[in-house]
């Protein structure tokens, strides 16, 4: 049985590549990199890599513990594990959606967010509090199923290593059938900025195929009037690291112990921005806003797809 991370085994490529783009960006785009951004996510990364280590272990328990009450036995055939891949990937889509959809969750996938630089080293910044959103419950229907632990472990191990290269602007668009399927740098730039058109838009983690089917996809507009601006909506200000890594869970618990009784939880459960009296805006409220100032209507034409 196997038994081991192939993103352990990625490391030094993904290093490799970080060092190449470093180079690309001093000959053709100076301002890609910044060096205390660089340095953040890096101890983003490392920081990732000891909760996981300390937290992983006690998941792969509980999905274990599961699997004993599995309802087939699939066994470790070939099309198990393409099977397995695919729909690791559908659960990914759920979670990430989740992750910017609920504030419980966005309090940990913030950190993902939070660079204004859009690089390859942006995707070492991992968040460090990702045990806290149960996020791993999406992937219990893939145990119970009769997927082994350990394959899903390896699936989602190879997903998050195909999503380190789309974490860069050195390439443009892909060829058409590609940008169809599967998940791009183009893309993926799309979530990553803050520009309103595009707030919570393309969730996929390798198919892309999953944001077109629950009309989540945006495509990147080559618009020169409207260049795409990386982060987050209030930017941090500061590469202070633990403020990065903890500033969201800290906003949490100032708004619940402010806010009135029976709005606590919302604050919590809501979309990230909400906010009881309207005095915040969320990626829904400021998309809308911009829609009007652009004297758009509500028609088909501004559906997610648009």
């Amino acid at each position: 049985m196997p038994d081991f991370s192939p993103t352990e085994y990625a490391v030094p490529g993904f290093v490799m590549l970080v060092l190449a783009e470093m180079v690309w960006a001093r000959l053709r785009r100076p301002e890609a990199y910044e060096p205390r951004d660089t340095l953040t996510s890096l101890a983003f990364g490392l920081g990732s890599t000891v909760s996981g280590l300390l937290f992983g272990g006690l998941f792969l328990l509980l999905y274990l513990a599961l699997w004993e009450y599995r309802l087939f036995d699939i066994g470790w055939v070939w099309w198990a594990w393409a099977l397995c891949f695919v729909l690791d990937d559908l659960a990914y889509y759920w979670i990430h959606r989740a992750g910017h959809r609920i504030r419980w969750f966005w309090a940990s996938h913030v950190n993902h967010h939070s660079s204004q630089h859009y690089n390859l080293s942006t995707a070492l910044r991992q968040s460090w509090t990702g045990f806290l959103t149960l996020g791993f419950a999406f992937k219990l229907p893939l145990v119970l199923l009769g997927f082994h632990p350990v394959m899903i472990a390896i699936c989602g191990g190879f997903n998050l290593i195909y999503q380190f290269w789309i974490h860069t602007e050195s390439i443009g668009r892909m060829p058409r059938w590609f940008e169809a399927v599967m998940n791009t740098p183009s893309h993926h730039r799309v979530h990553h900025a803050t520009n309103p058109r595009y707030l919570d838009r393309n969730y996929a983690g390798v198919f892309i195929v999953w944001d077109r089917m629950f009309r989540t996809f945006q495509p990147e507009v080559e618009d020169a009037d409207e260049p795409i601006r990386y982060g987050i909506v209030r930017q941090l200000g500061t590469f202070n690291l633990l403020w990065s890594v903890f500033h969201e869970w800290i906003g949490i618990a100032q708004d619940m112990w402010r806010a009135p009784w029976r709005h606590k939880l919302s604050y919590l459960l809501r979309e990230p921005g909400w906010s009881h009296d309207g005095s915040r805006q969320t990626s829904d409220t400021i998309r809308a806003r911009w829609r009007e100032r652009r004297g758009e209507g509500s028609g088909p034409g501004n559906s997610p797809q648009a």
